[in-house]
């Protein structure tokens, strides 16, 4: 039936009389076959429908368990007991190379059983004729030693746009992006590395280009892969993320430049001759029901016999080289996700409650401090046992302020003072220098700032530089007019204040509130008492007068 045309169907009339041949009986058959097998193609599709486990019995030998599955042309190809057979003794396996992946397949088959005597033909040809009584539907196992190409398969070739970067007998890179997009979607490209397990660890870099995608992350346009070094994998996988402009019913391109890759296997580096390309459809409509347009427009020749040659594939075998020797080192079954699943567990599994016990998870959360300048670091656990996420978040502490700041005050007598016997700015003294005041900001150049302010309190406003500028305003203040200077002494950690008083004043005293101010180390952060991690600044005692 391969490659052979299934439609129109013709069924036998049967009537009183008829002179039945084997035409006649092939053609019942014919027909009820080719009806079924493309009903089966058109709804189930093909893969594995149940059992067909490939099992390594030992270093040499696999055994392929009983199942049944429906193939590319929707026949039916049924395992009726478990085989096992040696590697070497499977057709198609080769013993040339033994470091490398082999892929087993299943094919239908079909054999003659029970041979009798054909009374016919013995006549016709004179001498005694056997043939077949029976026809055995059946299976064959074979090997293919190349993996096939990722777009040909029909699911892959509907849903993503796929573009080979590099492929050799031992290594295959690929790269993956859905095929329909919507403007503003962000959507995931998956970088495929396909390696034997013998080869040398792989690592690509690359920056890729693009018109109608602008890229997500820190990390730009750039992108990098590297095998772990206790890797023991035949497959790795690394998505990165781009945004779809708002371009619609436009076809966005992604190129990998081969002058902007660099592929290393091994201590190798090896050239790239050709740059990989998507093409991808920026569309208005939902990308589900063009995915569905596309599908249903299929003519019946596409849909019934565009993958009639492909074959199923049961497992990936990987292969190790020991000595002169091989040894099955894994065994993944159905690599390239051929199954058929069940109709009436789909229908099932759409109708589960979303909130219900299969997609239901806790998360538990912490966050914790790292070092000012260190990455945010995410570190997520999952735990099956109680289904749950644990989630710890390291928040890097803030920069600290790079000015640390003290405050005080003093009060200037301006008579004498019969209790303490200062003589602050008494009857022909118009200067007053202070003593030394500790400002609390340690060693270190500081810079001084003086006011003056009318009350007591110190909560009104201060008045800072030459208060003549406010005479004849709404904020003219009835505050001596004082002239401020300062020395800093950097190795004690103090400083004193000067003043001089222009004119006569009706006050008995000064208000005078001070601000110091030391500009820490560039990048520096504050610890301790010289710290102003808080951002508030210090109340220094009062200058001693």
């Amino acid at each position: 039936m391969r490659k052979a045309r299934m439609y129109p169907f013709e069924r036998n009339r049967y009537f009183y009389g008829k002179l039945l041949t084997v035409r006649d009986f092939e053609s019942e058959q014919k027909y009820l076959n080719d009806k079924r097998r493309l009903l089966n193609r058109l709804l189930f599709g093909s893969g594995v429908v149940a059992g067909m486990q490939v099992v390594a019995v030992d270093d040499k030998t696999v055994t392929v368990e009983m199942g049944l599955a429906i193939d590319y042309s929707g026949r039916e190809v049924v395992i009726p007991s478990p085989v096992t057979l040696k590697l070497s003794m499977i057709e198609g396996f080769t013993n040339n190379e033994y470091k490398k992946n082999v892929y087993l397949y299943v094919a239908y088959d079909e054999k003659g059983r029970e041979p009798v005597h054909s009374v016919g033909n013995s006549s016709i040809r004179g001498e005694e004729v056997s043939e077949y009584n029976r026809v055995l539907e059946s299976y064959r196992l074979f090997v293919k030693e190349e993996a096939p190409a990722p777009a040909s398969f029909e699911h892959v070739r509907l849903l993503e746009d796929v573009a080979v970067l590099y492929q050799d007998a031992h290594v295959r890179i690929s790269q993956r992006i859905p095929k329909y997009v919507n403007p503003g979607d962000v959507v995931d490209v998956t970088l495929v590395v396909e390696k034997t397990l013998q080869t040398a660890r792989v690592a690509l870099s690359f920056d890729y280009e693009s018109d109608g995608f602008d890229p997500v992350g820190g990390d730009g346009r750039h992108v990098e892969f590297m095998e772990p070094g206790d890797g023991q994998d035949t497959e790795y996988r690394l998505t990165y993320s781009v945004k779809a402009k708002d371009r619609p019913d436009t076809v966005a391109k992604l190129a990998l430049p081969p002058q902007s890759v660099t592929l290393t296997i091994g201590d190798q580096r090896l050239p790239i001759d050709h740059a990989a390309v998507h093409h991808v459809n920026v569309i208005s409509q939902p990308v589900m029901e063009r995915i569905l347009k596309t599908w249903y427009e299929r003519s019946l020749d596409q849909a019934a016999e565009g993958s009639a040659d492909q074959d199923l594939c049961l497992a990936k075998i990987g292969l190790l080289q020991l000595g002169s020797t091989y040894m099955i080192e894994q065994v993944e079954r159905v690599p390239f996700g051929e199954y058929v699943p069940n109709a009436s567990l789909l229908q099932r599994l759409s109708h589960t409650d979303r909130a219900g016990s299969l997609h239901r998870f806790f998360a538990e959360s912490q966050a914790y401090d790292l070092e000012y300048g260190a990455k945010p670091k995410l570190d997520v656990h999952y735990h099956p046992e109680r289904n749950t996420f644990d989630f710890k978040l390291g928040i890097p502490r803030p920069q600290a302020i790079q000015d640390e700041i003290a405050t005080g005050t003093i009060e200037v007598p301006l008579e004498l003072n019969a209790k303490t016997g200062l003589k602050f700015f008494s009857r022909g003294r118009r200067n007053y220098v202070t003593d030394e005041i500790k400002h609390g900001l340690g060693s270190g150049q500081v810079t001084i700032l003086v006011g003056l302010a009318p009350q007591e309190t110190l909560k009104a406003s201060i008045y800072y530089g030459v208060q003549d500028v406010f005479k004849g305003t709404e904020y003219e203040s009835d505050v001596p007019n004082v002239d401020f200077g300062t020395i800093v002494y950097p190795e004690h950690g103090s400083f004193r204040i000067g003043m001089r008083l222009n004119g006569s004043a009706e006050a008995d005293k000064l208000n005078i509130r001070w601000w110091a101010f030391k500009k820490l180390q560039e990048g520096a952060e504050g610890t301790g008492e010289s710290s102003a991690e808080t951002a508030l600044y210090r109340e220094a005692a009062p200058g001693k007068e």
